[in-house]
């Protein structure tokens, strides 16, 4: 990677994580010690767009790295997925804890093989 590409991964990583931040707060307004839906639309989102992009089969590497890791890394979290499930082990929420943590990876896996599927249909 040159120095502007660097650089362009560093600030897609801020943009992603501001965005998380958004998005999570504006889905999870008012609806404290509830099921973690924010984080879970989150990692949806972007584990379906991190699939797209790979799946472009004339996708630069570089242009992969900013957006893929840059944004998209930035943007989804799987320590917040971690954090919130033991929390909700702590409350007594099992049931949530598994189906957050279960839910979290086949929901976000399905997602991110769609994005791939599509990004596929993309003329080379």
């Amino acid at each position: 990677m040159n120095a502007w590409e660097w650089g362009a991964l560093i600030i897609g990583g801020g943009l992603g994580a501001g965005a998380r931040y958004l998005l999570d707060g504006w889905i999870m307004r008012g609806r404290s010690g509830a099921f973690p839906v924010g984080v879970l639309i989150v990692n949806i989102i972007g584990s379906f767009l991190l699939g797209l992009l790979a799946g472009i089969p004339h996708l630069s590497p570089a242009w992969l790295a900013i957006v893929g890791t840059g944004v998209l890394g930035g943007f989804t979290t799987f320590s917040s997925v971690a954090v919130e499930t033991a929390l909700l082990a702590q409350r007594r929420r099992r049931d949530w804890a598994w189906i957050n943590l279960v839910g979290t990876f086949v929901v976000c896996l399905a997602a991110a093989a769609l994005g791939l599927t599509i990004g596929g249909l993309f003329p080379r």
